[in-house]
């Protein structure tokens, strides 16, 4: 089978479409054949071994697909069943072996662009506003790269639940995008400085909690924007890593929160990776959570899209069909 292979950490170019083995499936797991994955930012993490992977690897966290084969002990799943998952190594491949505990059924009216299009993302949308901020109507978020695929997704799910949205976004097209999926105030931080813009609309008071993907290049404005006792959730870092912070800014600041969570720790267990997928999963089939799918491409040109996603050259998800 074809599979995305990275030898040693590096650019896009380390990307290399290779024939392998075919993978068999052990106790406990499945063999997926893989119909649509989703490229996301820690791919590129995992690529330019800022997250550390045992070398030689295949990147890719997401996917959807039919269930090809089962091994020992595999209950939960059956060969032909349509199916999903987020944060199981090895996507960017024709098969894929998963732990059956990490995949989750695909709705009938869910398509397999919309299932690897959303898993990832969508659960971390959930997260973000159901657990590490629990966000409360008439509340105010501030959410950066508010056109991008979390962003677009986290803006929907942050107004389902009543509260008033700001999002940041680089490009006019992308202030429009963010504005269809509900945001209330859109900043072209390329125009104005977000940080004043945000003091201006919430009357100097601040939002409470800002959602942060960026990392270096927004942190220390994202902490002023904080109400007394906001919360930053840096749960991304796509402009660099933050610097070591120095924890007596929190205090000065209003006696701030800051936290980095990551969705791993938000599905460890099998209930709550059915309650964050199944609550995506059924908003996407009922439309309630509509996707913004930017571009597709073929296995063999990952490295072209992973050069989309660090050139900004994307509005929404990007998949890659095998």
């Amino acid at each position: 089978m074809k599979a995305i292979r990275v030898h040693e950490p590096g650019g896009p170019d380390r990307l290399k479409c290779e024939q392998v083995p075919l993978p068999e499936p052990g106790p406990g797991q499945a063999r997926v054949k893989i119909h649509a994955v989703g490229v996301n930012f820690i791919d590129v993490y995992h690529r330019t071994g800022l997250y550390k992977m045992p070398l030689p690897f295949t990147p890719g966290m997401e996917a959807a697909g039919i269930v090809d084969a089962v091994g020992e002990q595999s209950a939960d799943v059956s060969p032909g069943d349509r199916v999903a998952y987020a944060m199981s190594a090895g996507s960017y491949a024709e098969y894929s072996v998963v732990d059956t505990r990490n995949l989750v059924q695909l709705p009938e009216k869910t398509d397999f662009a919309e299932g690897a299009a959303v898993m990832l993302q969508g659960m971390t949308a959930h997260y973000l506003v159901f657990s590490t901020y629990p966000l409360r109507g008439g509340e105010t978020a501030l959410v950066h790269a508010a056109a991008g695929g979390v962003g677009l997704l986290l803006i929907q799910t942050a107004k389902m639940l009543g509260a008033t949205v700001i999002g940041t976004v680089s490009t006019p097209e992308k202030a429009e995008l963010a504005r269809t999926a509900g945001a209330d105030h859109v900043i072209d931080y390329e125009k104005a400085d977000f940080e004043a813009e945000v003091r201006r609309i919430t009357g100097g008071t601040g939002v409470d909690v800002v959602y942060d993907s960026v990392g270096r290049a927004t942190f220390d404005k994202s902490l002023r924007c904080l109400r007394r006792r906001g919360m930053l959730v840096l749960y991304g870092q796509s402009s660099g890593p933050v610097p070591p912070v120095e924890l007596n800014t929190l205090s000065a600041g209003g006696s701030l929160y800051f936290t980095r969570p990551g969705l791993m720790h938000y599905v460890a267990t099998r209930d709550e990776l059915a309650w964050r997928a199944g609550d995506v999963l059924r908003w996407v089939a009922n439309r309630r959570l509509k996707l913004r799918i930017d571009r597709t491409f073929a296995l063999a040109d990952a490295a072209a899209a992973h050069r989309a996603l660090e050139g900004r050259q994307t509005a929404g998800k990007i998949l890659l069909l095998p």
